[in-house]
């Protein structure tokens, strides 16, 4: 087990964007991430309150970092790929309470 602290950070994109997610993850100083496809089930009034068309086809991408570098990351992610680019993304963290296999 790992006595660092690490945060899941989320990042849910129109597809085709998880390489732009993992460019701006990866200069904020993450190390990897693991990406799932994924279909968005947002209907119109999503679209009317956002003003945006919603892309039903997502990849949601997860990155684990250590909790001392995800705001760097969730803002680098939101400038790349954020609400008001082609992306669309949402991103947002939740807490680790253990982790094993990491260094």
């Amino acid at each position: 087990m790992s006595d660092k602290s690490y945060e899941m950070i989320f990042c849910i994109i129109n597809s085709g964007f998880s390489e732009t997610v993992m460019d701006a993850a990866r200069e904020a100083g993450a190390r990897g991430g693991t990406v799932v496809r994924a279909r968005g089930t947002a209907g119109k009034e999503a679209e009317e309150l956002f003003k945006i068309t919603v892309h039903p086809d997502k990849e949601v991408v997860m990155i684990l970092v250590p909790k001392d570098i995800k705001d760097d990351v969730l803002s680098a992610i939101y400038k790349s790929t954020g609400i008001d680019t082609a992306g669309q993304g949402i991103a947002f963290s939740v807490a680790v309470n253990r982790t094993v296999g990491l260094g």
